[in-house]
């Protein structure tokens, strides 16, 4: 190799083992840049808040209630007094027997007009109206038209059904809407032979869509009279006493007389109910709880694997890096080798020039 070549190589050989230097440079640059990534995704692994699941006991609380009569009291509200007298609330509870309560929905047949309506074979008659009677008082059937419970009945039976039916029109008014007139359809009971009210909002039948039969093309609300349980809450009765066990629990509720303007009536009677202890869990707030749980769980799972994700393509990434560095590695190895070859043919090339001219 003469020496102008050998000068070449040289060049070529510190020119490329820069540039494997520098590639070198870059990649280290790189995997640092991954690194920082990574440490990143790790530290929101980390900062990230496990879930937990809603404990029931947390929905559940101790009841206290007492009897009065056939009034269920529940306290809703005990209120420490300096004195050492209680303030307290609850809500009472009773069963009405005589109330107005949803019955099965039905379909209903109607004339064209929507002024007759019909449940099967059976006509509704609006309520309120005057029932035609004959002059002993009867129902006058030649002017109502057949109807098997009001032909049943004796004049003093219809008097009382009017007074009976204008009950039914406030309690039906009173909850459903006094914004419409009500109708009535009388059913016999099989078991017990008694004819049973059933009640239409006239609004719900007028306004509702027929097919070419006449019958109503989806069912129409129905009422009957049912029991229901009803409330009020009784707030803030003062100067109440209340008595515990060894263990803390109440067991004993007394409340005083009062008088007309609420104060408490010193000289009257109080009265010592026993309070009865219930546990009672809120399942709907539970479960309401426990699906937000499930929700967030979900989320929370989706989350980590996303950063799972993003942390083993750094991951290759990086061993890819990894991979190519020690191929510049091996390759400036092999420069360097090369580079120190030439650099002694140039050398010798040198010492064979001066002895040549000297």
């Amino acid at each position: 190799m003469g020496m102008a070549a050998s000068q070449a190589r040289f060049l070529g050989l510190t020119a490329r083992k820069n540039n494997v230097e520098f590639e070198g440079q870059q990649i280290n640059q790189q995997r640092t840049t991954l690194s920082n990534q990574s440490a990143n995704y790790y530290n929101n692994l980390l900062g990230m808040s496990v879930p937990v699941p809603p404990s029931v006991d947390d929905y559940t609380k101790t009841v206290y209630t007492f009897q009065d009569g056939a009034l269920t009291n529940q306290i809703t509200a005990m209120m420490a007094q300096p004195n050492g007298e209680y303030t307290v609330s609850y809500l009472r509870q009773w069963t009405d027997d005589f109330s107005v309560v949803s019955a099965t929905t039905s379909i209903v047949n109607s004339n064209a007009a929507k002024t007759v309506f019909k449940v099967g074979a059976t006509t509704l008659r609006q309520m309120g109206v005057n029932i035609p009677t004959t002059a002993e008082g009867t129902y006058d059937k030649e002017a109502g038209g057949a109807d098997d419970y009001l032909e049943s009945l004796s004049a003093d039976q219809l008097k009382q059904l009017v007074k009976e039916e204008k009950e039914y029109i406030e309690l039906l008014k009173n909850k459903y809407g006094a914004d419409s007139e009500y109708m009535v359809r009388y059913i016999k009971n099989t078991t017990t032979g008694e004819y049973e009210p059933y009640f239409y909002k006239k609004t719900d039948l007028t306004g509702a869509n027929y097919d070419n039969n006449g019958n109503s093309l989806s069912n129409i609300n129905c009422y009957k009279v049912g029991s229901e349980t009803k409330s009020e809450e009784v707030k803030a009765l003062t100067g109440c006493k209340i008595e515990k066990d060894s263990s803390g629990r109440y067991i004993n509720l007394t409340i005083p007389a009062y008088n007309a303007d609420g104060t408490v009536d010193k000289g009257g009677h109080s009265i010592t109910y026993a309070l009865t202890t219930e546990t009672a869990t809120d399942q709907a707030a539970y479960e309401d709880a426990m699906n937000q749980y499930e929700y967030n769980k979900y989320e929370y799972d989706q989350a980590i694997q996303e950063i799972n994700a993003k942390i083993a393509i750094v991951q290759q990434q990086d061993k890819d890096l990894e991979l190519r560095l020690k191929q510049l590695d091996t390759e400036q190895k092999a420069i360097s080798t090369e580079i120190d070859a030439v650099s002694q043919v140039i050398q010798k090339n040198t010492e064979s020039s001066f002895k040549t001219f000297g």
